[in-house]
């Protein structure tokens, strides 16, 4: 008789309640407002737990106890983990907020000042420190023309031509 162990067991009983694991983020060049329009998806329960590591208390995003110490945690979170150079020139993205939705967190960030966009070179990391099954689906819109990739860990790095 084969003996299962308890660890393999709730993997595969936890794989079965959340099966996939996948974050969207959309960038929007906005032509008139001369900005970088970012939305980013994740599951709030992998987010969540991400967080969470290294605290002593569990982190809730979708009732915070201290919306702005929620903040500044997810901000700080995304400007670790997804880096942005326009034009082969670094930029740095300012933190709107975020919202939950069912079982998601959208989070939203802004690059000022980008007139145009010919060349985006995206890192993006988020949530490979938590789940090496992570995807990270990403969509840019310039000008009306859209373009997409998937990154898989360990794959961090895209770029975007237009």
């Amino acid at each position: 008789m084969a003996v299962v162990s308890f660890k393999w067991l709730m993997t595969g009983f936890l794989a079965l309640l959340h099966p996939f694991f996948v974050g969207v983020t959309e960038v929007q060049h906005n032509a008139k407002d001369r900005s970088l329009e970012i939305s980013i998806k994740l599951f709030a329960e992998d987010l969540e737990k991400t967080l969470s590591k290294g605290n002593t208390i569990p982190v809730d995003l979708k009732n915070p106890k201290d919306s702005v110490k929620s903040n500044k945690m997810v901000a700080a979170y995304l400007q670790t983990h997804l880096q942005l150079k326009v034009n082969g020139r670094p930029v740095q993205f300012v933190f709107i907020g975020y919202e939950e939705e069912r079982q998601a967190i959208w989070s939203f960030v802004q690059v000022n000042d980008v007139p145009g966009v010919q060349k985006l070179e995206i890192t993006n990391s988020l949530l490979y420190d938590a789940f090496e099954q992570q995807i990270n689906l990403m969509h840019v819109t310039v000008n009306g023309v859209r373009k997409s990739t998937k990154l898989t860990f360990p794959d961090q790095k895209a770029e975007f031509i237009f």
